[in-house]
């Protein structure tokens, strides 16, 4: 019994991760605008093949997606994602760039999102080394010889020495996002 009643639930569970995967609802595919359904995915940064997952998701209600209307709007989307400006949005938060963008409006959203990403990355690598030294000063506290203490203060000093180091190129970074970029 406890075996069943374990394979039932992970049948739930999967059948729960099943339909969130879907990317819209039933009520959204029977209602569906599809010019405005195109238009948030552009706005959101969503590749075309982004029609394709709406289409599976709607099949099963014998529901399609209005191609034109969803491309139209997936177009005009677009006009609003590949500014610079969410380019730099984008890339200071990590989202992933799906190379969606016009060749008109390309060169300038992904000057910005690389600069953004650059400054994200600085910051993860910042927040990895003071995770590394907080793990450092708990093995101190924990140290039981000399020579151990020793070992670790040393790896603190040159773990500063290298922070201070990440900090201040990400202070450039950052710097030169204040500049503005010719042509803004």
């Amino acid at each position: 019994m406890r075996t069943s009643n374990g394979l039932a639930l992970a049948a739930l569970l999967w059948l729960g991760l099943l339909s969130g995967c879907a990317s819209l609802s039933e009520k959204e595919c029977r209602t569906a605008d599809w010019q405005q359904i195109g238009y948030r995915d552009g706005s959101n940064g969503y590749p075309r093949s982004r029609a394709v997952d709406h289409a599976q998701a709607c099949r099963k209600l014998g529901v399609s997606v209005d191609e034109p209307r969803y491309f139209a709007g997936h177009a005009q989307g677009l006009q609003r994602y590949c500014t610079p400006d969410n380019g730099l949005r984008a890339g200071l938060s990590g989202q992933a760039y799906a190379n969606v963008c016009p060749a008109d409006l390309a060169v300038a959203f992904e000057e910005r999102y690389s600069a953004g990403r650059e400054v994200w990355h600085q910051r993860r690598r910042i927040d990895e080394l003071d995770n590394e030294r907080r793990s450092l000063e708990y093995q101190l506290s924990r140290a039981k010889t000399d020579d151990d203490r020793r070992y670790l203060r040393n790896n603190l000093r040159s773990l500063d020495f290298e922070a201070r180091r990440e900090r201040d190129i990400l202070y450039m970074l950052e710097r030169r996002l204040r500049v503005p970029v010719s042509g803004f």
